[in-house]
């Protein structure tokens, strides 16, 4: 924190704009998490910003635009004070509207990005990202029509998600590469052995996506049954039957170094997430998601939380044990192609 109480700044990208340490990811304000109080999520958007959270993360897939939608007024209301963050590439199966397909290909990137442009109703977006990757269009190519939005004023900044540290290479070659948002928790540190040593040397800037472990890493809850029934977290692998239970077993040492700290499980598993900025050597912006102001204090106080060693190698053997994959279906990631 801040003499003023709000959270530091990290740097998007080596020419991107100053935004605090930690963001917000809005999804389950409009999608994904079971039932929410719109109500309750304005006040958390309004007391996110007053404790220094600039970079707000939405997506076209949230809500089938719903997400970008709620998030309009808020961000019309403080334009100049924020970093909007939303994201193209998940498209609905033409055949069947519950299933998703991975599209990168340019009319389709050209239509997404203004149908974005007119659900937040601004007249740029700051950040924009590919938020999966098509295999059968090289990334230069997703890329590159990528860059001619910048060039035509659309989009500030170039994301991606989900990619290797091939890709990000490759991409960053043909445009400057602000963000890469991947996973990365105590629970899920694939990206350690390529993507963040790449993100480091071209200068770009992780956001890990999920640093709470979809929630299973504050402990709220233990297994696929305590959601409800519409919570997409039910089909998690990592939630169910002997996985759940396994999980829950993991979340000892991270008990362990909460109670030394005096401080929640949630607030230990960010501060392990902010800290990956030290350890690796490179600015770690995360986006926790929640919908209640309460939430938000919590979350941006864990950065006021430094880990000693002797807690970190603790919870260093976590992420080797975990049980179940990240997704039921894991093609939608870029696990298998590193």
């Amino acid at each position: 924190m801040t003499d003023n109480g709000r959270i530091r700044t990290a740097r998007l990208g080596e020419g991107g704009p100053e935004v605090g340490v930690q963001g917000l990811g809005c999804m389950g304000m409009s999608f994904a998490y079971g039932p929410s109080d719109a109500t309750e999520s304005r006040a958390t958007l309004e007391r996110a910003l007053e404790l220094g959270v600039t970079l707000y993360d939405t997506a076209d897939a949230y809500g089938a635009g719903e997400n970008e939608r709620f998030l309009s007024p808020f961000f019309k209301q403080h334009r100049d004070e924020l970093v909007i963050a939303t994201k193209f590439a998940l498209a609905i199966h033409p055949e069947d509207p519950t299933k998703r397909i991975i599209r990168n290909d340019a009319p389709y990137i050209r239509a997404c990005v203004e149908a974005s442009l007119k659900r937040l109703d601004v007249d740029v977006i700051d950040l924009y990202y590919m938020h999966r990757r098509d295999v059968n269009i090289p990334i230069e190519e997703t890329v590159g029509v990528m860059a001619d939005l910048v060039r035509e004023g659309k989009v500030k900044q170039l994301g991606l998600s989900e990619v290797t540290a091939a890709e990000l290479r490759a991409a960053h070659a043909v445009h400057p590469i602000a963000a890469v948002q991947s996973e990365w928790s105590l629970f899920s540190r694939d990206i350690e052995a390529h993507v963040v040593p790449a993100a480091r040397d071209l200068g770009v800037t992780l956001v890990p996506y999920s640093p709470l472990g979809r929630g299973f890493l504050t402990g709220s809850f233990a297994k696929a049954e305590d959601l409800t029934a519409d919570d997409f977290r039910r089909r998690q692998p990592r939630f169910t039957g002997e996985n759940a239970a396994a999980n829950t077993a993991l979340l000892d040492p991270v008990r362990t170094v909460a109670d030394a700290h005096g401080a929640s499980l949630g607030q230990i598993a960010l501060a392990w997430a902010q800290q990956r900025a030290t350890v690796h050597g490179l600015p770690v912006v995360p986006i926790p998601g929640t919908r209640k102001p309460g939430r938000v204090e919590e979350n941006t106080a864990a950065t006021r939380i430094e880990l000693t060693q002797e807690q970190l190698d603790l919870l260093e053997p976590i992420a080797g044990k975990v049980a179940g994959d990240r997704y039921a279906d894991m093609t939608f990631t870029s696990a298998g192609r590193e």
